[in-house]
């Protein structure tokens, strides 16, 4: 909400309604709203695993992969809600998605997909680098070409009056947020679909749903709701296939199967006869846990609300810190952080030319499901899985989310004709970029074998088509404009995003050459003395305590790794040449 940083992958549909309405100075009103909502999700999640444990378990044994396939392509016809006014656009990202998240070792045969000869990449790209670049780097991009705090106004945070209003909020929209908790629950207790997923099939259903949809998006606090009711309600949702069948809903749920395991408890229909109190304790813990949690919360959204009201000189190197130390945690490799760079770049100018980032983020999630639950199904039952009545609805109501506003935005551009035209010189050498990479992404998928190489090629072609729908009639009217003042030059169109861009490509050097520490010090130091005007005590006071605070965390108690760099390198072999051993 503060910072546009996903606090973790369930929480980045929250960022695109929450940190637009702490640039609004509403900080306090969008945390409120997220911690009430949460805690009726997880109200609602425990709810309906007491209710419907007994009842639900032939529904998810009938649950196959078709099925599962068919919850894929709904939660991909959130796109249409994502994509705002541009629906080509989030289609050819949602496309881009879907094909980074196809990256690595194919599932069926092997195949090395877009790998460039590197081990890191062949078990996929993570996810939290990816979202950390496509998200949070943007924000703090923006924020430090503002020169200002991220509100723009008085925050709420300052009188209390935005937590109470963003309780209201919860309070009175009751159909979405019960709505939004039983898509969480019911999904949630479908092993393979995943908390990343879930909260964005949420909000999309929300801003296909609700009224006035375009508002989404934009700083509106329903969409923090549906994201925050769904994702906490998924914690309840995801016991039920693991208390039932032994099969963990979630990474959280293979640990308590674990647990089961050490403490001599068998899931499945012991749970509800021999064992039932064992179950209903565990019932009573999510809903204690959920409101003592949100009682914390709620009680420091007001103090929490005024970091909004903070000079970016203070928050932008902490933050970035703070993002380069979570990106290399996910893996502990180099190559994290070059994957939260490559996106970071990508999000920077996509965030510039117009383009919806999140149903890339979207598509990226859904990949590996898509492919995985789409390969078995052809291999169990042919072409024969096409004609299931569950499969029909679900790829019907898909249909009906993503057709109308296609065909919405189409109209809306045959009704104005210099629509085209009005597109920037940046964002058509963007678009042409990506049109010339979703052709080249075709033609390495179709040297692949038919069995790793089909999904990439099927989402390969319709990127490639969207885009060249969006990009062709907008170069026929380049070529035809004649005032050469109608649109900024390239060098305008890209302004402020090269500046960002060096200060990443900075603070990476650093860590390269004195280790992830030392460097997250210098570029404290060095951007609040040269871009925010501080005082070099002020700057080395800050850095310092960042920079414990990262020892502390990561390297004392949690003992992580740190990345390896040239100075770190070098001081083993200088003490050893020196006999300072």
């Amino acid at each position: 909400v503060l910072f546009g940083v996903p606090g973790t992958s369930g929480a980045a549909a929250t960022v695109l309604d929450g940190h637009p309405m702490a640039q609004r100075g509403e900080a306090a009103r969008a945390l409120s709203a997220g911690y009430a909502a949460s805690l009726l999700g997880g109200l609602v999640g425990a709810l309906i695993l007491a209710v419907s444990l007994p009842f639900l378990r032939p529904l998810i044994l009938h649950v196959g992969a078709p099925e599962l396939v068919g919850l894929t392509a709904l939660g991909l016809s959130s796109v249409s809600a994502l994509s705002g006014r541009a629906p080509l656009l989030g289609m050819a990202a949602a496309g881009f998605g879907l094909l980074a998240g196809l990256v690595g070792a194919g599932p069926n045969l092997g195949t090395l997909r877009w790998t460039f000869d590197t081990t890191y990449l062949w078990d996929g790209l993570p996810l939290v680098p990816a979202a950390l670049g496509l998200f949070a780097v943007p924000e703090l991009a923006s924020l430090a070409a503002k020169r200002g705090a991220i509100a723009t106004r008085a925050t709420d945070g300052s009188t209390g009056r935005g937590v109470r209003q963003g309780i209201a909020d919860v309070v009175r929209r009751p159909w979405l947020a019960l709505r939004c908790s039983s898509i969480g629950a019911l999904l949630g207790a479908v092993p393979g679909i995943g908390l990343s997923a879930v909260d964005w099939i949420a909000y999309g259903h929300a801003a296909r749903t609700e009224r006035e949809p375009e508002r989404f998006g934009k700083g509106d606090v329903r969409g923090v709701i549906a994201a925050e009711t769904a994702n906490n309600a998924t914690t309840g949702g995801a016991l039920i296939p693991t208390i039932a069948f032994g099969v963990p809903g979630s990474a959280s749920m293979a640990l308590l199967l674990g647990a089961f395991l050490i403490h001599g408890l068998v899931p499945g229909p012991a749970m509800l006869t021999t064992n039932l109190d064992v179950t209903y304790a565990m019932i009573w813990t999510l809903v204690i846990a959920n409101a003592l949690g949100a009682a914390i919360c709620l009680a420091s959204s007001a103090m929490l609300g005024r970091i909004a009201s903070i000079r970016f000189s203070l928050l932008v190197p902490a933050a970035l810190a703070c993002v380069l130390v979570s990106s290399f945690q996910t893996n502990a490799s180099w190559g994290d952080l070059w994957t939260l760079a490559g996106f970071a770049a990508v999000g920077l100018l996509m965030k510039r030319h117009g383009w919806p980032r999140p149903p890339l983020i979207l598509g990226f999630v859904l990949a590996p499901i898509l492919e995985r639950y789409l390969h078995i199904s052809v291999q169990r039952y042919g072409a024969d899985w096409l004609l299931e009545p569950s499969v029909i609805g679900l790829f019907a109501v898909s249909g009906w989310f993503l057709v109308p506003p296609l065909v919405r935005s189409l109209r809306r551009g045959s009704a104005d004709p210099g629509a085209a035209s009005r597109a920037t010189p940046g964002a058509l050498a963007f678009a042409v970029a990506a049109l010339v990479g979703a052709g080249t992404a075709l033609i390495v998928a179709a040297t692949w074998p038919i069995g790793d190489g089909r999904v990439p090629m099927v989402i390969a072609s319709g990127t490639f088509l969207a885009l060249a729908a969006w990009t062709a009639p907008r170069l026929v009217g380049l070529s035809t404009r004649h005032a050469p003042g109608d649109a900024p030059s390239l060098a305008e169109d890209l302004h402020g995003v090269p500046r960002f861009a060096l200060v990443l490509g900075t603070l990476l050097g650093l860590v390269a050459l004195l280790g992830l520490l030392p460097a997250i010090f210098v570029f404290v130091v060095g951007y609040m003395v040269h871009e925010g005007g501080e005082r070099l005590r002020v700057a080395m006071t800050t850095a310092g305590l960042i920079s414990i605070s990262c020892w502390l965390v990561f390297d004392r108690w949690l003992a992580l790794p740190w990345p390896r760099s040239v100075l770190g390198d070098w001081l083993p072999a200088l003490r050893t040449a020196t006999g300072l051993v």
